[in-house]
């Protein structure tokens, strides 16, 4: 039986791998380039007997999933990077209150207002360090209008399963541009839902780690009854100050991402195995640059891709090896050098490390990469 197929925007991609990822709430505030994903969730959700409600701001929009998401709900806001500054505040109280949920945010030039509705990816290290104090993320940025629908799904399953705010990075190029989709079929693509409860209301602890770095998280408005604060706190819920106990928290926090980099990091490599120079591009200038590998193996320069589908955390390991192996790398980005800057620091420059920095609303075309190449090697 052939599937269904759609001609759709980036931006509709992303809600409809939301409804196939089990979202039942939206919460949002409009802002370009982001619109269209909260269009289809107005129109998709009351569909399916789930809620959307447009909020007075960004703020009260992420204050808005995060309530949603504690009674249980997969909850997703859509927005830019003027929106993800307002809802740093919140984004900090998703960490440290492990809330999980899913922010989609479709880059744009900055900073401030910026280049509304030009494409960007500015908010890369702001998807790392955008909010306070020492906390997990995870931040992934897909490439084509397909990958959108399936890495939106992805980032629902991370969200529910270590129990934290993910970050979906669109750069308004593929968030606008148009591309054929192939719907998976239910039960194609793998959907994690919460782990369930298995101690009575009694006995449960929304933060008690006997259980392992992740516990079970109970729904508001079940029989289970707890309390969430934006302090350090101890296995209950209830606020802290004892040095050993924060100590602890925070590092059970760190490490259940770091001791699960395999499942939470995923990458695509092109031409990488004889490659002697690395081009490290993401989103939308992947694009661009697998054009230019192919463009620089037909002049007989042996080039070769690594696109980090997952930015945080970054994949150091295989960064690393790549790395070694070559006699430079390149990094073209919509910025002016931000994920090189982390390249950077776990390569320990070992080879020549050279960016290719774009912001005047244009996208980096294979041509500038393919130059940059040739002047670095």
């Amino acid at each position: 039986m052939a599937k269904k197929v759609a001609l759709l925007q980036g931006n509709e991609a992303c809600a409809f791998g939301a409804l196939y990822a089990g979202c039942s709430f939206f919460g949002g505030y409009p802002i370009t380039p982001s619109t269209e994903v909260a269009e289809v969730m107005s129109k998709e959700l009351p569909k399916t007997g789930g809620k959307f409600i447009q909020m007075e701001d960004e703020i009260a929009a992420m204050a808005s999933i995060l309530g949603a998401s504690l009674t249980g709900a997969k909850a997703l806001t859509a927005t830019s990077g003027p929106g993800v500054s307002l809802k740093q505040e919140l984004i900090g109280y998703a960490c440290i209150a492990e809330i999980p949920c899913v922010i989609v945010n479709v880059m744009r030039g900055g900073p401030s207002t910026g280049m509304p509705t030009g494409p960007s990816q500015s908010d890369v290290m702001q998807a790392k360090w955008g909010t306070h104090g020492d906390h997990p993320a995870i931040a992934i940025a897909p490439a084509s209008c397909q990958e959108i629908f399936s890495e939106t799904v992805r980032a629902f399953n991370l969200a529910e399963k270590y129990r934290m705010p993910v970050q979906v990075l669109l750069d308004e190029i593929n968030g606008h541009m148009r591309e054929r989709i192939e719907f998976p079929e239910p039960g194609e693509l793998e959907v994690v839902d919460r782990e369930p409860v298995t101690v009575s209301p009694e006995d449960y602890k929304p933060f008690d780690d006997s259980q392992g770095d992740i516990p079970p998280l109970a729904s508001f408005g079940s029989e289970y009854r707890y309390h969430v604060t934006g302090l350090n706190k101890a296995a209950d819920g209830f606020p802290t100050a004892k040095p050993e106990l924060v100590d602890a928290e925070e590092r059970r926090q760190l490490r259940k991402i770091e001791a699960n980099r395999a499942d939470i990091e995923k990458n695509e490599e092109y031409l990488t195995d004889d490659a002697e120079v690395i081009v490290v591009a993401y989103g939308t200038i992947s694009r661009s640059a697998r054009y230019a590998v192919d463009v620089l193996r037909k002049e007989g320069i042996k080039a070769g891709l690594f696109r980090p589908i997952t930015l945080w955390p970054f994949p150091e390991a295989r960064m690393t090896e790549l790395a070694n192996q070559a006699k430079a790398v390149v990094v073209p980005e919509m910025n002016l050098g931000q994920l090189i800057l982390e390249i950077e620091r776990v390569t320990r420059r070992v080879c020549p490390i050279e960016g290719i920095g774009r912001v005047d609303g244009e996208p980096i075309t294979p041509a500038q990469i393919v130059a940059k190449v040739k002047e670095v090697l």
